[in-house]
């Protein structure tokens, strides 16, 4: 159910915003992007598993609250996520 190890390093290599960065939040919401996307296609095959429904909806969450903060700090940065990544039409 989790993204392997090469994904998430391929991921931090492509939204990084300097060299070393971890925790800026184009990353963080790439990784739960990825991660949302995985478990998406898990519920299509086992629809009954609810408890990890619950994560699911806190990784939504969690997100939904990156991306509020990188809007009221820098709408440019998070336009560019949003359209990078497709999440918003």
């Amino acid at each position: 159910m989790s993204i392997t190890v090469e994904e998430k390093t391929r991921l931090i290599s492509e939204y990084a915003t300097k060299p070393g960065d971890t925790g800026s939040p184009e990353v963080q919401v790439a990784i739960l992007s990825s991660r949302i996307a995985t478990l998406t296609e898990h519920f299509k095959i086992h629809k009954k598993d609810n408890h990890g429904r619950r994560g699911l909806l806190k990784m939504v969450a969690q997100r939904r609250k990156l991306l509020d903060y990188l809007k009221a700090h820098d709408e440019g940065r998070y336009t560019a996520l949003i359209g990078r990544l497709g999440l918003r039409r």
